[in-house]
Formats: C-alpha cells, structure tokens, sequence
C-alpha cells in the first residue's frame, strides 16, 4: 500500500467561477499529507465532462481516418488552431460507446459496427476533470454512410483526412499532430499492427 493512501482530503468550500460553456469551479479543501501535516490548499478546478475517442483504421488500406478543426485554446496559445485529431466528443449523459458511434458518423460519416474499448485516462488531472474513453474500429470504405464534416446546428466545421498510418505516425515527429489523444491512439496502432 502506498503511504500516499494514508492522505485525507477534505472539500471546505466549491466555488463557481463560471458556468458559460462549460463549468469553472475554485476548490478550497484541507490537505492531510502522508507526514500528517494539514494545509487549506485551492485549486481552480475545469469541468467540461467526460469524453470518448477512436481510432478508426481501415487495415487492407492501412488508412487512419482523421478529423481537422479549429481548437481556440491551441491558437491563443501560439498555434494555428487547425487540430488533426481522432474524431472525439463529450458523451452528453451517453454511455462511451454509444457516444463515440455517434460522433464517428457526425465528424467523418463513418458508421462503425465492431466497436473495441482500449482503455480510459484523464488527459490533464491538474486541472482538468474529463476522463476519456478510448475506442479502436477496424473499417473500410463500404461503412462511409454520409460525408461526415460535424454538425451544422453546432457550427462544426471538420475537414475529414485519410491518411496512411505510417505517414500518420510522422506527422507526429513533424508537430502536425500534436494532439495528446490522437498520438496516443497512432501508438497503440503502431504497436499493434500486426493484430488488426
């Protein structure tokens, strides 16, 4: 058992900071630590809700189907903003799976059948409170349904990429794909290509 096990923490006060699009909380609580010392410790604390993704991967054309969209904090934080990335969406009080069938055909206009969970993972626990659930589908071109490219009561503007896997992973040295999700999934498909 780890001595971190022994810490207590204790919430004293959960402030709203912003409830706009999505939920900005500053947390106050006591922080009992391993060595048994106390402090009031505050953090800012960023709910957007949980999420899924996946790696949609056509095996006998050993294609990725990627999404490209604009992402605000990525530009104001000095890049273009335009995001190769796994499609990827909030589940809205959907369970993971059913979630990310839906935004598979509303970003890329896939419909997926053999949908497979990998794994799940908070992407930035220090601030961020969105777990993600990470999901592989084996395709080909008979599963494109509709174009794809988002939804337009959503203002979604999604440019739908086929890309050769081993160019994909390229990408990724190159700094064209920088997402976290994204580079996690090319990964594990790298690693297991000879499986799927």
């Amino acid at each position: 058992m780890s001595k971190l096990e022994n810490a207590k923490i204790e919430i004293v006060e959960d402030k709203t900071l912003s409830d706009n699009w999505y939920h900005l909380r500053k947390v106050t609580f006591d922080y009992t630590s391993s060595k048994g010392e106390t402090n009031r410790l505050s953090r800012e604390v960023y709910d957007r809700g949980n999420g899924a993704t996946i790696l949609l991967f056509d095996p006998n054309r050993q294609v990725v189907v990627l999404v490209k969209q604009l992402r605000m904090p990525a530009h104001v934080n000095g890049h273009s903003g335009w995001m190769i990335e796994t499609p990827a969406g909030l589940l809205d009080g959907d369970h993971p799976e059913e979630a990310i069938r839906r935004e598979a055909v509303e970003e890329t206009g896939y419909e997926v059948s053999d949908v497979r969970f990998l794994f799940e993972c908070f992407m930035s626990p220090g601030a961020v409170t969105e777990r993600i659930h990470f999901f592989y589908a084996p395709i080909d071109l008979s599963h494109k349904v509709e174009d794809g490219g988002g939804l337009d009561d959503e203002h979604e503007d999604i440019e739908v990429l086929e890309i050769p896997l081993d160019e994909a992973l390229a990408m990724i040295s190159t700094g064209e794909i920088c997402d976290g999700k994204t580079i996690m999934l090319l990964h594990w498909a790298a690693l297991n290509r000879d499986k799927l």
